[in-house]
């Protein structure tokens, strides 16, 4: 029989939580949530179990910065997929990719990578049901029959299957119900919106079988923000599809075996980007006012197709030890072209294919005897390999046509990631009020990459006349990443804690190296690390209707991984340029976070957050000068922050009833690492709001609107000088709809 968890295990998920309204409260009879547990009183605020530390505990006592959300707070906030994270978390930036419509761009804390490109790791790392999602092609997930979400702030090696220098983003699918259970929905709205989703579940062959099972299916649907006006299709929409299954075997209450399969497919269209200014090579085509439509002469291309399998097996060894083993495949294809110039003429254009498998295995060991101390300990194995080809065609209609002009081009290879660690983390409570947390973690990565890039007569890509780069190579990355901290419980509401710890992101290989221009583009970029310091404090005030979280960290980012472009000279004379890899040097990163959560009355919830974040590079080499002065940290605003009121109401026939404002703001803001004042986005506010009505049991329906006031505001951009490209990428317009859904 599974025990039940220690006290100060209950506190440490309830703290994180406090942030963003993740933990709504709400009669038990109406939460039906079963990752909640509700408080004694309507009129106190809910306490979470999460499973940050891969074992279940509330999150007000933990120290770990770490917010979770419900079903319910995901519907509140009006939660789509993950991007919609990003005000409700200090200091997270979540957008899709450049050109992309589910491929995920994530920093927490100024730490992460917007390189979509095999062969580089992703700084934050997001994990579907304890899996390790190693590309970002497809990760922006669509939120359907969730559980809950956790997003973990800071560098996670001693815990977490892959070695996460940034944070991680835990997407927890809806479990496996001991009694049948389900629900249907369906949104519409403006441009068109059209989502249909649906779920059921529950024991297969009767309840005392031993086996259960849940299917899911989402279809998520709308028309474009803009048109390609040179071909007449949608720009920036939405087609996806998408479904997860589940089936598990239960040999009484300490034996499990869950198999579940994932299936997602995106065919939405390109995202449309601005011209931010004029480009020198098509004078013909001068910017445009809207910020979403383009006049691209390639096709409408931007397909990703994601599926995953894996196999969970939990077994209870006695009341003190229990093992947790998983094993995981996942494999992903894309098909994408990007117009970079947004024009009709072949500037800059791309075609890419990306394809990636991997196969990973944890095998877990946790202890809790009930005593002072318990912990886990595991191995975890990866092993991917990320290839494709990216078909380049450069063209500079103001020099005479020539071999290199236009410049036909591909980036054709593999990386190979093969990664074996072990970690620990073991909690000691050193007396009844203090408790340590010490962790470790050893990594031993090998990159393999092989890369055959050449130019070439036609657009044919047939004929070669030079190579740009030809490698088979291997390098070896090796790293411990230690954890220590002390948490203090100065009375039953207040808990102050200290953590330090380390992050660690292996090195790689450049895919798009050019090695005959520039010979050090073929060698492997290093490693990067955080050395991270956190002092924090978790206050559950005025008899839980108060949550106050506090948190400082300073850290130190060394040999930090930047991606740029970097200009070379052509045979002709004339310049190009290539996507480059270099690390910048070192950097110190601190702040200051704040989340709150207070339920003055029974009908009123005020909740959200504050960050400050203080990003600066201590060493920036360039040419063998110290440039840090003039750089910046990319997707790192200085300050940001989120507020949502909530009144509701119950209803005498049971229902409830909720209306929401939520406001969330963020400073400026250097999304590339090129710098263009251009692409720099000025600080910026967006509204929201919502309104719930839950008519019974059964029934409920929502109005639900983003970015009310229309803001324009860039996630993201171009800047290749060398063809006169410099263009923006914006984030949704205002948007609006009304769901109707039915439970049982």
């Amino acid at each position: 029989m599974r025990k039940n968890v220690s006290r100060t295990h209950l506190c440490l998920a309830i703290a994180c939580a406090l942030a963003a309204p993740a933990a709504w409260a709400q009669d038990a009879s109406a939460s039906g949530d079963a990752g909640t547990e509700t408080a004694s009183s309507d009129r106190a605020l809910d306490r979470i179990t999460v499973t940050a530390r891969k074992r279940e505990e509330t999150l007000q006592e933990v120290p770990v910065a770490v917010t979770a959300f419900t079903p319910e707070a995901l519907d509140k906030l009006n939660v789509r997929d993950l991007s919609d994270l990003d005000a409700q978390v200090p200091n997270l930036t979540i957008y899709a990719a450049r050109g992309s419509s589910s491929a995920a761009t994530v920093y927490i804390r100024g730490v992460g990578q917007s390189d979509t490109l095999w062969g580089v790791d992703p700084g934050v790392g997001i994990y579907l049901d304890d899996v390790y999602i190693a590309r970002p092609q497809g990760a922006l997930l669509d939120v359907f029959d969730v559980e809950r979400i956790e997003v973990l702030r800071g560098p996670q090696g001693t815990l977490y299957g892959k070695n996460t220098i940034g944070g991680a983003i835990k997407y927890i699918s809806k479990g496996l119900p001991k009694q049948l259970d389900g629900f249907g929905s369906i949104t519409v709205g403006n441009y068109n919106q059209l989502d249909v989703k649906a779920a059921v579940g529950g024991p297969i062959g009767g309840e005392d079988s031993g086996l259960r099972g849940r299917v899911s299916v989402a279809s998520m649907n709308r028309d474009g923000f803009g048109t390609n006006l040179y071909n007449g299709q949608d720009v920036s929409d939405k087609e996806i599809n998408a479904a997860r299954f589940e089936l598990g075997a239960f040999a009484g209450e300490n034996f499990d075996v869950r198999f579940a399969f994932d299936w997602m497919d995106d065919q939405s269209g390109v995202r449309g980007a601005k011209m931010l200014a004029p480009n020198p090579l098509s004078p013909a085509y001068p910017p445009m006012d809207d910020r979403y439509d383009i006049r691209s002469g390639m096709g409408n291309v931007n397909d990703t197709l994601m599926k995953g399998a894996s196999m969970t097996v939990n077994w209870d060894l006695n009341d003190d030890f229990s093992l947790k083993y998983v094993l995981a495949k996942r494999e992903s294809d894309t098909e994408t072209t990007i117009d970079f110039d947004t024009t009709p003429l072949p500037l800059v254009d791309v075609r890419a294919f990306y394809s990636d498998q991997q196969v990973s295995n944890e095998l877990q060991l946790n202890y809790d005897a009930g005593g002072r101390s318990r912990g886990v300990a595991g191995v975890y194995w990866f092993d991917g390999d990320a290839g494709g080809q990216v078909l380049n065609y450069f063209y500079n209609p103001l020099l005479p046509v020539s071999l290199t002009n236009p410049l036909f081009g591909d980036t054709q290879g593999y990386v190979n990631t093969s990664s074996i660690a072990v970690y620990a983390d073991w909690t000691f409570d050193l007396t009844e009020r203090l408790t340590l947390d010490v962790g470790a973690r050893y990594t031993d990565e090998d990159k393999h990459a092989v890369a055959l890039n050449r130019f070439y007569t036609s657009n044919s890509y047939t004929t070669s006349w030079g190579t740009a780069a030809n490698f088979d190579k291997t390098v070896n990355f090796k790293n411990v990443s230690p954890k220590v901290s002390l948490d203090y419980r100065i009375s039953d509401e207040v808990m102050v804690y200290g953590l330090a710890s380390r992050g660690f992101k292996s090195g790689g290989y450049n895919i798009r190296a050019n090695t005959t221009s520039v010979p050090r583009s073929g060698e492997p970029f290093d490693d990067e690390s955080v050395d991270s310091y956190e002092i924090g404090s978790k206050m559950s005030l005025a008899d839980n209707t108060l949550f106050l979280n506090l948190a400082y960290f300073h850290n130190k980012y060394k040999d930090i991984q930047l991606s740029v472009f970097t200009s070379y000279t052509l045979p002709n004379g004339s310049q190009s340029f290539f996507g480059d890899f270099t690390n910048a040097g070192r950097g110190t990163v601190q702040g200051v976070e704040a989340e709150y959560q207070w339920l003055p009355n029974e009908h009123w919830v005020i909740s959200g957050n504050l960050a400050w974040l203080d990003a600066k590079y201590d060493e920036f080499l360039d040419a063998g000068v110290n440039v840090a002065a003039n750089q910046r940290f990319t997707n790192a605003p200085e300050f940001s922050g989120a507020l949502n009121v909530e009144w509701r109401t119950a209803l005498a026939n049971g229902g409830n009833f909720s209306a929401r404002v939520g406001y969330a703001y963020q400073s400026e803001v250097w999304p590339t690492t090129d710098l263009s004042p251009a692409i720099r986005q000025d600080g910026y506010g967006l509204l929201n709001a919502g309104v719930i009505w839950r008519a019974n049991d059964a029934w409920s329906f929502s109005l639900q609107g983003s970015n009310l006031t229309d803001e324009s505001y860039r996630t993201t951009g171009y800047n290749i000088a060398a063809y006169g490209v410099l263009t923006g990428f914006y984030g949704p317009p205002r948007q609006y709809s009304l769901t109707a859904r039915y439970d049982f």
